[in-house]
This record gives structure tokens, C-alpha cells and sequence, in this order.
């Protein structure tokens, strides 16, 4: 077939009118190609990366830095925890100390025990149905009465009373205690260290009988504790315990006040069921949120237990939980069963306030003690310093967006010059005519050089694959095909990059078509032509293992057939960008992957062993048994299939597969390429060379056969569909190798 018509079969026609505009386009193209060529060093150099880095870097350090402060914060706001809460304790201590001595030195008061004594002397008279009275008639309960009421005034003690050993009150400021039995049944557990000798201490807790409140309001359930001490006498024996009964409210409570700072500071005690035994600070916030009764007598004190509701009710949360279903705090769960802590990382207290805190329980005393800040005051001085560091982040983000634009606009232009370039159909000293074939790695063009007017295959990089491995594959092609030689070689005129970055080389423009091709349109092929066809390969294949390189793809898409200096039937290898030096393979494969396609590999390639010349020869053998039958010699449903059986399977005889005898020579020449093991294989090119020659058919198909089956079959063809459909120097199915 003559050229002309050759290309109108190979590539859709390019219109008059785009002809005629490319001249008026040029000069627009050229100036993109500039821009382009200006941001193509940012680009490539990928100088946008340093900004990135150092944004990287100054958010690492902001971070870390933030991280220490905030460490150094927290270790500060633990160590002021601590001391507020060891100042506390220890002024807790003292003031119970001094009470619990004032009490002992009032129970050995001489007066006080002889007193005491008469009581016991007229209860111990008295019927149990006249005690009561006799005890509130007998003159010792008015003199110790008129004894004790001056002491109690001085030290701030609102009354007394004095129970034996029985649970009987003998003496109270209260006359209706006097003469009880009942009224301290249930707490004569707790009266044991004093009638062993101690003086000891009542935590707070709600008064049985009626009595003043801090408000002078006469009630029952007023918050009362006791400093008891024993009524000895000299011989060592116990007569009663002196009970000294004081408001929580006044010195105990205020105690744990004195030492609160800023706006949600306290510190407060609390028993074992986590019953608040001191006031809260938080009263009027308390009744608002309803957790306390918004009545003027109630407080906080014996009220509210260390309950978490789970959020916060300050800001009008409601808890899911009813109160008593709540979990205590993290501070009352932790100290209830007699531990001390600290936690600055955060909790709930009993409003739902997130707060740090420390806490001790106090066994001497049977309480616990706990220190609280809310989280949003104790940290307040770092939120300036975390609004900074989100400030200089945000900045941080801002900056690396807008690089990371510029580096797509920049990439855009750059991607838009190359377009450009090739849509001005001009690349170097080549004039691209029209595109031929397209694959994954590039594109390729039929073109003619400027000046010597010859026509040129023009292959040049895919624009949007534009990386460094892609250029580095796509130089490596070019090195190791420039090296060979040989007229069965794909020859190379040219390379280089244009201004606009685009990588490009030229080759021998090929007029003809592929094994591919060949096969699929005109079926299997007589043993001959297959002869005739594989001794040119081996050719080709014999300068490259001479140079000890390893083409690692012969396949039918790479063999082009082609008329040559008049010769038809002419083999020209292609699409060397697998080539690699035999000595290479362990360093240029990427572990796990197949570099290859599968239905031509050898099983050391599936494998990933060392590869030399002879796993070319394996591939030989491949495509020729593809020539000879119309098939491949493995037909696996899936690659990993296909590659088992590349492996393991012996591959069935031409004869066999065809169903018909063949040419001996060459069926025993492909099956020896096609052995397992390389070193079953023919040792060379030229070792298969002789032995394809010696086969019987080799001389049933020469260059005569060849041209006229090129004049029949090519020539004379006038059905469009019948032809080629692709002239591309790197043949059809240009596209990476299957893995």
C-alpha cells in the first residue's frame, strides 16, 4: 500500500481548517510555553517543598513548645494543689488537736468529775420510770450546768452533754436529752475509744432533737459534730463521756475557707458516702441548678454527696441519671476507700463542672478532704498561648494551601506549555504530522524532520505522567536502544527535551504492522514464515545478549513486520524501555512486582530470580508458538493461573494443540526454549538461530514469498477494516507491562 493511503488507515485525518490555524496559533503557544518554562525550575526542582518542610517544622515546634508549657503549667497548678490542700489539712488537724485538749482538760476538771459523779450516783438511785425526772431535779445538773456555760461561751461551743457507758444521758443543755436512753443507741459504736481513754472526735452529722440553727431558727436536722472526752476518775475508771457539742458551720467550715483563691476555689470535707461535711461555696449556684432546696435555711452542708451528673448543670444540662443512680466523683471514689491523689488532667465535680483536684482521707478523723479548681480559671493562663499556637497554625495551613497552589498553577502551566507545544505540532527540529498511538507512558506521532524532510516516529512523555521515575525509564529506553545496531533493532535518530519540558525521541517511522496484528487478522501462520520471522528476532536479540542486555519483553505487540530497503517481511524489535543490564536486575526491579507480560515470562521472571539472555529466549519460543497454532502456550483464567502454570505445567507440543503434525525441527526448537529451567534452553541466540535454519521448513518461505504476500494481503487490500489500524514505531498495545 502506498504511504498516503497507509496513513489515512492508521489515524483519523486531520482537518483543513486546523491546518491553516496552527501558524496563527504559535505565537499565542509560544507565550503560554514561556510562562510555563518560568514556573518549570519551581516545578521540577520542587523548591516548594522547603516551605512546606519548614511549615512542618514550625508546627512541630509550636506544638512541642506548647506541649511543654502546658506540662510546666500542669506541674505548677499540682504542686499549688498539693500545698492548699497540705495548708488545709494541716490547720484542720491543728484546730481539731486544740479542741479535742480542751475538751480532756475539762473532763479531768476535778469539779466536773465530782459533779458527773452525783449524777451517776442519782440515776443509779432512781426507778427507770423516775430517772428523768430525778436527773433534771437533782442539784448537780444546775451546777454543772452554771459550771459549764461560761467554758462554752469562751470557746465558742454551743452545748453538752454527758452519756454513761449505757447510752444514758445524765446531763445536756438540752433538758429534753436528759434522762434518754434511746437518742445515742445507734452510735455507742462510736463512744468506744472514749471509754477506753480517748478523746475523740464526731465528724458532722444531723441533729435528732430540735435545736437552734445558725440562724437562731428552732429545728430538728441541724448539722451538729462533737468533741467527746472521757470523765475519769483517779483510780482510772470511766465514769461517762464529756460531749461537747459545736456548729460545723462556724470554725470547721471556715477553716477549709480561709485558704480559697479565686473565683472557683474551696476546699471542703466529706465522709464515707461522700456526704459533703462542710459548706460548699457554691450554695446559691446549687439551689439554681436544683440540687438544693431554694430555701433560706438549707445549705450545702450534709446535703449535697459527690454525685457526677455527667454534664454540666451550670450551663442548663440535665443529667440522664437520677441523683442517687449518679457515680461519686472521681475525687470522693478515689479517697472513700482511703486514698490521696491529684489529677490536673480533668474530672466532673458534683455540679458537672470539669475541675483538677487533690484529695487525702484523714483516718484519724474518719473524713476526707479535697481541693478543687475549675479547669476553665486554673488554665486560663494558657489559653492566650493555645489561641497563638491555633493562630499561628491556621497561618501555618494558610501559607501551605497557598504553595500547594501555586505549585498546581505552576504545574498547570507547565502541563499546558508542553500541550501547547505538541498542539503547535513543533518539537525541536521535528514537525509532528499526526498522532499514531497513545499508551500509558506516552504518545506517539508520525513526523518529519525539518530540514531533512525524513519521516519520523516521534515518541514523547505522557504530560500528565510527567515524573522522575517516568523521565528516568523513558532515558534508559533511549541509552540502551541508541547501543544496538542491528537493522532488526527499532533504530534511534534523536533525543532530547524542549524548552517547555517536554522529553521526547525520534525513531524509524515503520510502515507495517505487528505480529500482534498479524495473528489476530490473519490467523496462525505456516512454519516457514514462523522460521523466517524468529531467525530475525534472533537476530536482533544476539547484539543485545552480546552487550549483555536483557530486552524482558518480547511479545508479539513489540516485533513489528515492515518493508525495509525493498524487503518485506522485515522484523524490527520495539519498545525497549524494559531493557536492562543483565548484572542490573536485583537493583531495578522493585521487589514483588512482575516486570513482564504473563503470557510471556519465564518462571524465573514470576519468580523473581536472577534473570539473564535466556529468559529472552523463553519468550522467543512463546511468541513463536503463538505464530504457529493462533494461541498462547498457557490459557489461564486469571494471572495468578497463567503464572502457575508458566511455572509448574509442561506446556503441550504445537502438533498436539493443533491437532496436526508439524514441522519437527521447529516444534522441537520451541519446546526447547520453552523449558523450565534456563539451562535447558538454548545457550544463545545464535544456538536457536542454527537450529530454526536446520529446521525442514525453512525454506518454504523466503523474501519472495514474503513480498508477495505483502502485495497480495497489503497492497491490493481495499477494505479499510482488512488494513492496519496503527502505524506506531512501538507498536499497538503500547502501554506498561502487565503485573
Amino acid at each position: 500500500m502506498s504511504g498516503p493511503k497507509n496513513s489515512a488507515s492508521f489515524a483519523s485525518d486531520v482537518s483543513q481548517s486546523k491546518q491553516s490555524v496552527w501558524g496563527s496559533r504559535a505565537s499565542r503557544i509560544k507565550n503560554v510555553a514561556t510562562s510555563a518554562l518560568s514556573n518549570l525550575v519551581f516545578t521540577r526542582r520542587r523548591l516548594w517543598t522547603w516551605p512546606l518542610v519548614a511549615a512542618v517544622v514550625l508546627f512541630l515546634v509550636g506544638w512541642f513548645t506548647h506541649r511543654h508549657v502546658e506540662r510546666q503549667v500542669e506541674h505548677t497548678l499540682a504542686q499549688q494543689l498539693q500545698a492548699l490542700l497540705n495548708a488545709d489539712v494541716a490547720a484542720l488537724k491543728i484546730w481539731l488537736d486544740v479542741r479535742e485538749a480542751d475538751a480532756e482538760s475539762l473532763g479531768h476538771d476535778e469539779r466536773v468529775l465530782d459533779l458527773v459523779s452525783g449524777l451517776k450516783q442519782v440515776a443509779d438511785a432512781a426507778a427507770p420510770q423516775q430517772r428523768t425526772a430525778a436527773l433534771l431535779s437533782a442539784a448537780e445538773q444546775r451546777t454543772l450546768s452554771d459550771l459549764l456555760d461560761d467554758w462554752l461561751e469562751t470557746q465558742n461551743v454551743q452545748g453538752y452533754m454527758v452519756v454513761d457507758r449505757t447510752g444514758l444521758v445524765l446531763a445536756s443543755d438540752t433538758e429534753g436529752a436528759v434522762g434518754n436512753t434511746e437518742l445515742l443507741q445507734k452510735s455507742l459504736p462510736q463512744f468506744d475509744p472514749i471509754f477506753a481513754g480517748e478523746t475523740h472526735y464526731l465528724p458532722p452529722m444531723k441533729s435528732i432533737l430540735a435545736m437552734p440553727d445558725i440562724d437562731g431558727e428552732i429545728r430538728a436536722g441541724v448539722p451538729v459534730m462533737f468533741i467527746n472526752a472521757p470523765v475519769q476518775q483517779d483510780d482510772g475508771e470511766i465514769l461517762a463521756a464529756l460531749c461537747l457539742r459545736i456548729r460545723p458551720e462556724d470554725e470547721f467550715s471556715k477553716i477549709l475557707q480561709v485558704a480559697r483563691s479565686g473565683r472557683t476555689g474551696e476546699t471542703y470535707a466529706f465522709n464515707r458516702d461522700g456526704l459533703m461535711v462542710t459548706a460548699s461555696r457554691f450554695d446559691e449556684t446549687l439551689k439554681e441548678i436544683g440540687l438544693l432546696e431554694d430555701s433560706p435555711h438549707v445549705r450545702s452542708l450534709l446535703n449535697i454527696e459527690l454525685r457526677d451528673p455527667g454534664v454540666d448543670m451550670t450551663v442548663g444540662n440535665r443529667p440522664k441519671l437520677r441523683r442517687n443512680e449518679q457515680p461519686l466523683t472521681a475525687l470522693a471514689q478515689s479517697a472513700t476507700t482511703g486514698e490521696s491523689g491529684l489529677n490536673v488532667g480533668g474530672y466532673r465535680d458534683y455540679r458537672g463542672v470539669r475541675v483538677i483536684g487533690a484529695w487525702t482521707w484523714l483516718d484519724e478523723f474518719d473524713i476526707g478532704v479535697g481541693t478543687e479548681f475549675d479547669t476553665s480559671e486554673a488554665f486560663q493562663s494558657l489559653q492566650s498561648l493555645r489561641i497563638a499556637f491555633l493562630g499561628l497554625t491556621a497561618l501555618l495551613v494558610l501559607v501551605t494551601a497557598g504553595l500547594f497552589g501555586l505549585t498546581f498553577y505552576a504545574s498547570k502551566l507547565e502541563r499546558q506549555g508542553r500541550e501547547a507545544a505538541v498542539e503547535a505540532r513543533r518539537l525541536g527540529q521535528y514537525s509532528l504530522d499526526e498522532k499514531l498511538g497513545a499508551g500509558a507512558m506516552g504518545e506517539v506521532y508520525r513526523a518529519h524532520h525539518q530540514m531533512l524532510h525524513r519521516p519520523t516516529a516521534v515518541k514523547l512523555l505522557n504530560v500528565d505522567r510527567h515524573d522522575e521515575q517516568a523521565i528516568a525509564r523513558f532515558e534508559r529506553e533511549v541509552q540502551m536502544t541508541c547501543r544496538l545496531t542491528h537493522p532488526n533493532t527499532i533504530a534511534i535518530f534523536d533525543y532530547g527535551r524542549t524548552p517547555e519540558g517536554i522529553f521526547y525521541y525520534a525513531m524509524e517511522y515503520l510502515d507495517g504492522l505487528s505480529l500482534d496484528d498479524l495473528i489476530r487478522r490473519f490467523g496462525p501462520q505456516p512454519a516457514g514464515r514462523v522460521i523466517y520471522l524468529l531467525r530475525q528476532l534472533c537476530g536482533s536479540l544476539a547484539e543485545a545478549h552480546e552487550q549483555k542486555l536483557i530486552h524482558r519483553d518480547v511479545k508479539p505487540a513489540n516485533i513489528m513486520l515492515t518493508r525495509c530497503g525493498g524487503m518485506a517481511d522485515f522484523v524490527k524489535l520495539l519498545d525497549f524501555g524494559l531493557v536492562k543490564p543483565q548484572d542490573s536486575d536485583r537493583e531495578m526491579t522493585q521487589a514483588g512486582s512482575l516486570t513482564g507480560t504473563p503470557l510471556y515470562m519465564s518462571p524465573e521472571a514470576i519468580q523473581h530470580q536472577p534473570l539473564d539472555h535466556r529468559s529472552d529466549l523463553y519468550a522467543v519460543g512463546a511468541v513463536g508458538y503463538y505464530m504457529l497454532t493462533g494461541t498462547n502456550v498457557f490459557r489461564g483464567q486469571s494471572i495468578v493461573e497463567l503464572c502457575q502454570q508458566h511455572v509448574r505445567e509442561s506446556p503441550e507440543s504445537p502438533s498436539q494443540r493443533m491437532g496436526r503434525p508439524v514441522d519437527d525441527g521447529l516444534e522441537r526448537a520451541l519446546m526447547w526454549c520453552l523449558e523450565k529451567s534456563p539451562d535447558g534452553r538454548p545457550k544463545n541466540a545464535d544456538e536457536l538461530d542454527q537450529a530454526l535454519a536446520q529446521c525442514g521448513d525453512a525454506s518454504r518461505w523466503d523474501k519472495y514469498a514474503a513480498k508477495e504476500w505483502w502485495h497480495r494481503f497489503i497492497d491490493q487490500s481495499t477494505d479499510v477494516d482488512a488494513t492496519i489500524e496503527q502505524t506506531v514505531a512501538v507498536g499497538p498495545n503500547f502501554s506498561p507491562p502487565t503485573s
